[in-house]
């Protein structure tokens, strides 16, 4: 047994507690006798393989009465091996409980709070500078904006990526595409107007095309980037901006992977 005096809280025997914790610190440094534990994000460096042995052990603890507290954000982690879940905000307990309740009340509370700080609005004057990785092109056509509907979506909502192209030579056929990318650079879907059916040539010097594609944003939790081009259809591009602007997709539970597929389940007892 462990007890936290400044939250009245006590973490029972043969047990593992997960924390999560955001804000003023309210765990006090309870003194603890073998073999209990508190680990404050111990885990957090290990690979998968030195981690999964450490969770083996920290079970093996528990299974001899042990209590073990795992202070961490790594969500995977505490519903794997926690037996209950106590989140502190600001040095106030917030819930404590099943860890599938309290991670998927905790979680609708960090997208709440990334939409609200973090979703753009209809003005060009809300976006933030664009930033591309890379920028190439034989300039015949300048991307003058990547826009999209928000910078943080949840998971299955309407998305609209908008991308402003002016021209500087005359094109006869141009093609404007985009594709999204997750954070380690997996291509997760990519479209341009030739592939859509659209013909928008000829354009002249001095004009500019705003092409909006509209999709439903089914991806997993995590981060991501458009990249935007404007090019010829034999792909000789005019401006190509790499992962131009950046977004988040939240949802309320974790869901791992990059598409969203939002599986029906059901089970049979045999």
């Amino acid at each position: 047994m462990i007890e936290f005096t400044g939250l009245n809280l006590t973490a029972p025997d043969g047990c593992i507690v997960g924390v999560i914790e955001n804000g003023s610190s309210a765990l006090s440094s309870a003194a603890v006798a073998e073999p209990n534990l508190i680990l404050r994000h111990t885990l957090a460096t290990l690979g998968s393989v030195e981690k999964s042995r450490e969770v083996g052990r920290l079970l093996r603890l528990r299974r001899a009465g042990a209590t073990i507290v795992i202070v961490s954000h790594d969500e995977i982690l505490l519903e794997s091996c926690a037996d209950e879940i106590w989140w502190i905000e600001n040095g106030v307990l917030e819930a404590r409980g099943d860890p599938s309740e309290v991670l998927e009340r905790y979680r609708r509370h960090v997208s709440q709070i990334l939409r609200a700080t973090g979703a753009g609005t209809s003005g060009d004057e809300s976006l933030p500078p664009l930033s591309p990785g890379m920028r190439k092109g034989d300039g015949r056509a300048v991307l003058e904006a990547v826009k999209l509907s928000s910078l943080v979506f949840t998971s299955g909502e309407p998305a609209t990526v908008t991308v402003r192209v002016r021209f500087v030579t005359p094109v006869a056929d141009p093609v404007i595409g985009i594709l999204i990318r997750t954070r380690v650079g997996l291509n997760v879907y990519g479209t341009n107007t030739e592939l859509e059916g659209l013909k928008m040539g000829p354009v002249e010097a001095g004009d500019v095309l705003r092409v909006t594609y509209r999709f439903q944003c089914d991806l997993c939790p995590g981060h991501y980037t458009v990249t935007a081009a404007s090019h010829d259809p034999d792909g000789v591009w005019h401006d190509w901006m790499e992962d131009a602007v950046a977004f988040a997709v939240t949802d309320s539970r974790y869901t791992a992977g990059v598409a969203n597929l939002k599986a029906k389940v059901e089970f049979t007892r045999q």
